[in-house]
């Protein structure tokens, strides 16, 4: 009786999973065919190669553009500045709790981080504009510092928390046996870490930064508050920039009902969202290479 109340508990729960899991996909496929459905709209009016490759995005003039390669490129300017601040302050962070932290500091530093991520993402826009962007503007003797570097420097703060949890559960489960390899040969502690434990712990640290990636495109409020929101193709880190997400929510909220306008946010969402997707996909062909190389 006992056993068949147990194999009824594991039907009932595996088919619960399996609805959940299949309930994840058709909400993804769901908002995938309304992004491209009133894409297609847009599309009637707007060339999709002008949409991509033009310079201008000025839906409200008198003769509007819908050129979305300033929006790219400062959207993909900003990532790109938080990755480089990120990725090595959140994997020697967890580097540090891992292998070098004692216990009471170890103690001390994980939960701090983990409120880190707890953070509204206002808050740090708001210290952004009072806090980090007055510094640059001293430091570079701009007008102001609302412009690529102050939204790159808060994006990195946001992705701290991701990156570093995720690097240091992902070293912390590399064997130990591969340490005690590494020592019994006279490798110090910095070497085993370096040669070793890191290039081990590769997949789930690579799936670290690309999480750490998605959250900086996908941020929102941190950069429509710290960038400057200027649609322009930037030059460099210290101009101000207008990022797709910005975009989105400067003027959803103001835009007529079914215009070319409307349908054009609509377009640009689905633009991010094959960029965020394409990110995944580059990650996790690094990761899949990763793990065979490991299994060689």
């Amino acid at each position: 009786m006992k056993y068949k109340i147990r194999i009824l508990l594991d039907t009932i729960f595996k088919d619960i999973f399996k609805a959940t899991g299949l309930l994840v996909l058709f909400l993804l496929g769901g908002i995938l065919a309304l992004l491209i459905y009133n894409s297609i709209s847009f599309f009637m009016d707007v060339k999709p190669l002008e949409f991509i490759t033009g310079m201008e995005w000025n839906p409200t003039g008198k003769s509007p553009k819908y050129g979305m390669l300033p929006l790219i490129l400062s959207t993909t300017l900003v990532t790109f500045g938080a990755m480089i601040i990120a990725i090595p302050l959140g994997v020697g962070t967890a580097a540090f709790i891992s292998e070098y932290a004692g216990s009471r500091l170890k103690n001390i530093l994980k939960p701090a981080i983990e409120m880190l991520a707890a953070v509204p993402s206002v808050v740090i826009g708001f210290l952004g504009i009072v806090v980090v962007s007055p510094g640059l503007a001293n430091l570079a003797d701009l007008p102001n510092g609302l412009n690529a570097l102050n939204g790159a420097i808060l994006l990195a703060v946001m992705a701290l928390p991701t990156i570093i949890t995720i690097s240091e559960d992902a070293i912390h489960a590399v064997p130990k046996t591969y340490k005690e390899a590494s020592y019994g040969v006279g490798a110090t502690k910095w070497q085993t870490l370096r040669k070793v434990i890191i290039p081990a712990a590769g997949p789930g640290i690579i799936s670290a930064i690309m999480l750490g990636v998605g959250r900086a495109i996908g941020e929102t409020m941190t950069v429509l508050m710290a960038t400057g929101n200027a649609a322009l193709i930037p030059k460099g880190f210290f101009d101000s920039v207008k990022t797709m997400t910005a975009t989105i929510a400067i003027e959803m909220g103001e835009v007529p009902y079914q215009t070319t306008h409307y349908y054009g946010l609509y377009a640009l969402a689905t633009m991010l969202f094959f960029m965020t997707l394409i990110a995944n996909l580059v990650g996790e062909y690094f990761i899949n290479r990763f793990r065979k190389y490991h299994a060689t």
